[in-house]
């Protein structure tokens, strides 16, 4: 029920005093015997829907918070939420029927739902714009998501040797790409291989490894190589456009059609590009990581998205062992064969060498996948996470998904 119907019917008082006034003056007032059936109808109708209000409201007169099963997060959608060029929300929309509205005081972009638990919010681009989205959301008492689990649904750049164009990958380690010091390129010293150092460092990776809080981000890997596990055999759209563009690359992964696999994301709101930075951030996930993480992608908001709920876990309104990031290749992180990183970055606008539209598709086909299963299976999911065995993993790894 949107909030507000909520507003109007979950207040007791308000309810009690509307019946007070309407019903004495349904029997007080001079009408002909057509406006008393049309009165007779409308206060009926009132009153039933004040019934239905109390029931709900229970004995406190306070309106109980919605139960949410799943929250789909996506970052961007430039138009509207139906019916024009799709975003990453609007798929889910249409095809989930969210036709629920609830604006979310605080928050970049009203929520929507449907009657199967499943939400969905807009963050806005960038790590700010994430970071206060989902505080938002995670402190407005109309819901409950203390069992909720999380699905970051959003599109990507990629390294060729890592993925391929139009490919799912799910993380199970999310490291910040902005926290540092940097230096201009030009004016680092001949032994350095990047002007990125860490904070409270003097040269790039340099040890011991000493990230702050909020810098990295593990994930739940059971519930991710779950996930996996349920997506892994799925085929995902391919086209001769497709393969026409990433004939253009070079890389161990790049010319796959698209796949599911598991690998780790570097968020920052900086969009960068080109060979140089691909190896920074391989470089700057194995560091951060002790070795376990393998850079994949790279994405905008996470660490924000992360931050936010990693606080409201802290304090017990979300559970962060229910935490999926789903990031589908939407372009490569460096050029084509042949082609300069300005002129490639020039490209990307226009996407000439990328794969939005498919991209999109995928986080979707992916991403509903785990969340069909999540809603079906609740009576089940609601109390205990999903896991995984040995012999899962191992046939993940089996059908590529490492």
């Amino acid at each position: 029920m949107p909030r507000t119907e909520q507003a109007w019917l979950g207040n007791l008082a308000v309810r009690n005093c509307l019946l007070a006034t309407l019903c004495p003056l349904r029997l007080t007032m001079r009408l002909s015997k057509a406006d008393t059936r049309r009165t007779t109808v409308a206060v009926s109708l009132l009153l039933a829907s004040l019934a239905v209000g109390r029931a709900q409201a229970g004995t406190s007169g306070v309106m109980q918070p919605i139960p949410v099963k799943v929250v789909v997060v996506a970052m961007f959608e430039p138009g509207a939420d139906t019916g024009d060029a799709p975003g990453e929300l609007q798929t889910w929309v249409e095809r989930d029927h969210l036709d629920r509205v609830y604006a979310v005081p605080g928050a970049y972009h009203a929520a929507r739902m449907n009657d199967a638990g499943e939400l969905a919010i807009v963050t806005g681009q960038g790590t700010a714009h994430a970071a206060a989205t989902i505080m938002a959301l995670g402190l407005d008492p109309e819901f409950d998501l203390s069992h909720a689990y999380w699905l970051i649904a959003g599109i990507a750049g990629a390294s060729p040797e890592q993925a391929s164009l139009g490919s799912a990958v799910w993380a199970r380690w999310v490291v910040d790409g902005d926290l540092g010091y940097e230096i201009d390129a030009r004016e680092i010293p001949p032994t350095w291989t990047t002007g990125m150092v860490p904070l409270r460092r003097a040269e790039p990776f340099e040890q011991p490894v000493d990230a702050l809080p909020g810098q990295v981000f593990a994930l739940n890997p059971s519930l991710a190589q779950w996930a996996l596990q349920k997506t892994v055999s799925i085929q995902l759209a391919d086209s001769p456009k497709l393969a026409e563009i990433r004939s253009h690359f070079d890389g161990t992964m790049a010319q796959r059609p698209p796949f599911v696999r598991l690998g780790d994301e570097v968020s920052s709101s900086t969009y960068w590009h080109g060979a140089r930075m691909d190896a920074w951030a391989t470089e700057w996930m194995r560091y951060y990581t002790h070795g376990a993480g393998t850079f994949v992608t790279t994405a905008m908001e996470d660490t924000g998205t992360l931050a936010s709920l990693h606080q409201l876990a802290e304090n017990g309104r979300v559970d962060w062992k229910r935490i999926l990031v789903l990031r589908t290749v939407s372009n490569f992180d460096r050029p084509p064969r042949g082609m300069d990183a300005a002129t490639s970055l020039r490209y990307q606008r226009v996407s000439r060498f990328g794969a939005y539209l498919p991209s999109i598709a995928s986080a979707y086909t992916v991403g509903h996948a785990v969340v069909e299963q999540l809603i079906a299976g609740w009576n089940v999911y609601r109390n205990q996470e999903p896991t995984t065995t040995p012999a899962m993993q191992k046939a993940n790894q089996a059908a590529g998904g490492r």
